[in-house]
């Protein structure tokens, strides 16, 4: 498991892998990753805190993501978080939080007290395919009421069930409503969620443009990020 990288390409930052507590939703039908998740405190901390201390302040920027929202660390990472900000000099922060976090989001701007981007795992925008299928349990309408709260978004192409125009609505909405976002091209996991060849495919011609869209980042494999 690699849990620390730098990302050099578009929108350089390094980037952190971090342990939290079980995800308060942890429904969502494609997901593995809460195996991540643990409850001994002192444990995640410590090992946390190792991660951490390879944080150079390189780019001035430092993206955290676990496996859940940022409001699972534990509270002793989120100090160390700051204390090595505030030692590396880092301008900006990127977290990761779910739907039902959103009213909670200046919580911690206020506390690190620097500017904060945050980022939701939205996958899709067609409501029934998030909520009847992937069971997401982020019940807005629309890509307005998500940007209302949230600065970037997370979408997932390739899933068994989605379509073209699903996925051709979603990188519309992205592009019309988000300064960033990130579309994860799915991949098989020990969920019952399987990855659809064709539509992967698809995609992949279709929107190669977007590998060269500054403010979109395509993962191809879930170790894109160079941690996972």
């Amino acid at each position: 498991m690699e849990r620390y990288s730098r990302i050099t390409e578009k929108n350089q930052r390094e980037i952190v892998l971090l342990r939290a507590f079980p995800c308060a939703w942890g429904k969502c039908t494609f997901c593995d990753y809460i195996e991540d998740n643990g409850r001994d405190r002192e444990e995640m901390v410590q090992e946390n805190r190792q991660v951490l201390s390879r944080v150079t302040g390189a780019f001035g920027v430092l993206e955290v993501i676990n496996s859940g929202s940022c409001f699972e660390l534990p509270e002793e990472t989120l100090e160390d978080i700051k204390e090595i900000a505030q030692r590396h000099s880092i301008g900006r922060l990127i977290f990761e939080s779910h739907w039902i976090y959103r009213k909670r989001l200046n919580e911690l701007r206020e506390y690190f007290k620097i500017p904060i981007t945050y980022k939701m795992g939205v996958e899709t925008f067609d409501y029934e395919f998030r909520e009847k299928v992937l069971n997401k349990h982020a019940e807005f309408q629309s890509a307005q009421e998500a940007a209302a709260y949230f600065d970037s978004i997370c979408l997932m192409v390739g899933i068994k069930g989605q379509t073209k125009e699903m996925i051709r609505n979603d990188i519309r909405q992205l592009k019309a409503h988000f300064k960033h976002g990130t579309i994860n091209v799915f991949n098989n996991n020990s969920t019952a969620v399987k990855r659809d060849e064709e539509l992967v495919k698809w995609f992949m011609e279709e929107y190669q443009w977007l590998l060269d869209d500054p403010d979109t980042e395509v993962l191809y494999e879930i170790t894109d990020f160079g941690v996972g």
